[in-house]
């Protein structure tokens, strides 16, 4: 059983309640949508077949127990369930960053979810799939990219339904779109409002070259 593998490689995850910890990142080739801001744009179709056990002695290169699987969208390959459960049979702590557009409850339940929702800025806010907010778990994280007022009104309405839908409480991170929109204002937007989110910052590209890949 093998998957379409765009790179592997080993980094700080900077976009999870995990950000600041060293991880493995596994980035899939392919994906459904084409988000305005994308900075992944060269796993659209680029990679290599690896079998799942290639994947395993890659990881073991590392030592690291957090893996993220990410893409593209991970969820287009109907293999990655089969990885998923690989790795956390193996003992490893994954993460699975989605766009939401697919089932999420083809995913094992002890893997940590990340929902990226799309706002109306990227282009593909039709593509959400909202059933997946009755997928989620306590454990599970949905994320808003922002990178306008209209994108924040938007978030805080799917914000609101989550948690009329959701039966666990997932963690919620507002993130401003990189170079889109200043810190300050989407901070002083989330205060004014008193929501219970995480202001949240892609943590790698501030570290790193935003452009630079494998980070």
């Amino acid at each position: 059983m093998s998957l379409k593998i765009n790179e592997i490689f080993y980094s700080i995850q900077g976009e999870s309640t995990y950000a600041g910890r060293p991880c493995v990142f596994v980035r899939l080739s392919g994906c459904n949508l084409r988000c305005s801001y994308c900075d992944t744009q060269y796993a659209y179709d680029a990679g290599e077949e690896m079998y799942i056990a290639d994947v395993l002695d890659r990881m073991s290169e590392y030592n690291c127990r957090l893996v993220e699987i990410t893409g593209g969208e991970p969820l287009l390959q109907e293999e990655t369930p089969e990885l998923v459960r690989h790795l956390l049979n193996n003992g490893y702590k994954v993460l699975l960053e989605t766009n939401g557009s697919r089932d999420l409850s083809i995913v094992d339940e002890r893997c940590i979810k990340i929902m990226d929702i799309k706002c109306p800025s990227s282009g593909e806010k039709d593509s959400n799939d909202l059933e997946n907010l009755k997928r989620l778990g306590d454990n599970d994280e949905l994320k808003f990219v922002i990178a306008d007022r209209a994108d924040y009104e938007y978030a805080k309405k799917i914000l609101d339904l989550s948690r009329s839908l959701s039966p666990g409480s997932p963690a919620v991170h507002f993130s401003p779109c990189f170079g889109k929109i200043d810190l300050k204002e989407l901070a002083g937007w989330i205060l004014k409002d008193a929501l219970d989110v995480r202001l949240h910052i892609q943590l790698h590209k501030y570290i790193w070259d935003p452009h630079e890949k494998g980070i």
